[in-house]
């Protein structure tokens, strides 16, 4: 049996007050109600957490994550990309947008990303052009991209990732209005923009489940990445539950769901994963006050491994992150511990049961795939 690893994480933002630490920054000036400077997260952050390095190496925000991979030598790496790569000055105007500087994209290589999903409310922070630099950014460095393109084709088609032996996985990115993308960033037939749902229907999800396995070749495996839903809370909307489990029955192997700013429940329906919010992972929100008893500073590498003829889940290791001035790094054993209760607390919700290992990682039991 051939297995594929993966590494999964939630949103990645590498703008603001992260951009700002990196060789190549861009100018600080923000757009938004209360904030004007992306220099003032940067102050939050240390105030709360302690110095932070300025002109920080690319590797910087991956601290203790690096190790990790290393050493779980994942066959494809996917992140959900919550930044424009991009020197644009037009913001687009909702308040809330995140750049970072074309020169700072070995940011991502140094954690030799293969694919960043595009589909979500950041990625048009500085238009059309922004995306238009981040798709071109992305395509130099040798990243693949999914859910968002210079038009709706563009846009649907998947990141292809190849694998040993002629396997490959095949990355669908989609955006939901759930989670605050604008109706007008859909991609059109001649402009740029995110494959957004119309809706999460029965009838959605089996047009783009179809429309996937249009195009799957043997020993394919496929990814529905979703951004969808708001940040704050673990209910999982009746809704969403039904659209992964559509999408599962339509032939998709993997779920990968995001947008909360925390780790949600997670599920192994019909021995497929569905991560229905996998939350953040690099941010610059350290010093920002609200929502503390969700404790989004800690976050998760999820690390599948996959049957590689039927994309059957065999296993599924979770190690926990703590983001501390700008970077990963390992939490205590009493943060570590309280992560897992609150992620195995959510998944014994939906059938699946979490263990915690003397090493602070968790797994899905097997009993539970």
């Amino acid at each position: 049996m051939t297995e594929v690893r993966l590494f999964l994480c939630g949103d990645v933002m590498l703008g603001r007050g992260i951009d700002q630490i990196l060789p190549h920054a861009n100018p600080p000036d923000l757009y938004e109600p209360h904030v004007r400077s992306a220099t003032t997260y940067l102050s939050l952050a240390e105030a709360a957490n302690g110095p932070i390095p300025r002109h920080a190496g690319p590797a910087y925000v991956w601290g203790d994550a690096l190790a990790v991979l290393r050493a779980a030598a994942p066959d494809a790496r996917i992140v959900n990309l919550e930044t424009a790569i991009t020197a644009s000055s037009q913001p687009w105007p909702k308040g809330i947008n995140y750049r970072m500087h074309p020169d700072n994209v070995g940011c991502l290589t140094a954690a030799r990303i293969d694919c960043c999903m595009l589909a979500n409310n950041h990625v048009l922070d500085w238009g059309e052009a922004g995306l238009l630099d981040t798709l071109s950014t992305l395509r130099r460095a040798g990243i693949a991209r999914a859910g968002a393109g210079r038009n709706a084709a563009e846009a649907a088609a998947p990141a292809v990732l190849p694998l040993a032996g002629g396997a490959r996985v095949l990355v669908f990115g989609y955006a939901s209005s759930t989670s605050g993308v604008p109706q007008d960033w859909a991609a059109g037939a001649g402009t740029p923009g995110v494959d957004l749902l119309p809706d999460l229907s029965a009838r959605t999800a089996t047009r783009i489940a179809e429309a996937a396995q249009a195009q799957r070749q043997a020993r394919d495996l496929l990814i529905a990445s979703v951004h969808w839903g708001g940040n704050w809370g673990h209910d999982i909307p009746a809704p969403q539950r039904t659209f992964a489990h559509a999408l599962v029955d339509g032939g998709f192997d993997v779920v990968h769901g995001h947008s909360s700013h925390h780790a949600k429940g997670i599920e192994a329906y019909r021995q497929k994963l569905v991560l229905y919010g996998c939350g953040d992972f690099i941010n610059d929100y350290e010093g920002i006050s609200g929502y503390e008893e969700f404790r989004a500073d800690l976050v998760v590498i999820y690390l599948p491994r996959l049957d590689g003829e039927t994309g059957r889940l065999l296993s599924l290791e979770m190690v926990p992150m703590q983001i501390r001035r700008f970077r990963l790094n390992r939490p205590s054993a009493q943060d570590a511990k309280w992560l897992h209760d609150v992620l195995a607390r959510e998944s014994a919700r939906l059938g699946t049961v979490i263990a915690l290992h003397a090493d602070d990682s968790f797994s899905i039991m097997k009993g539970g795939l």
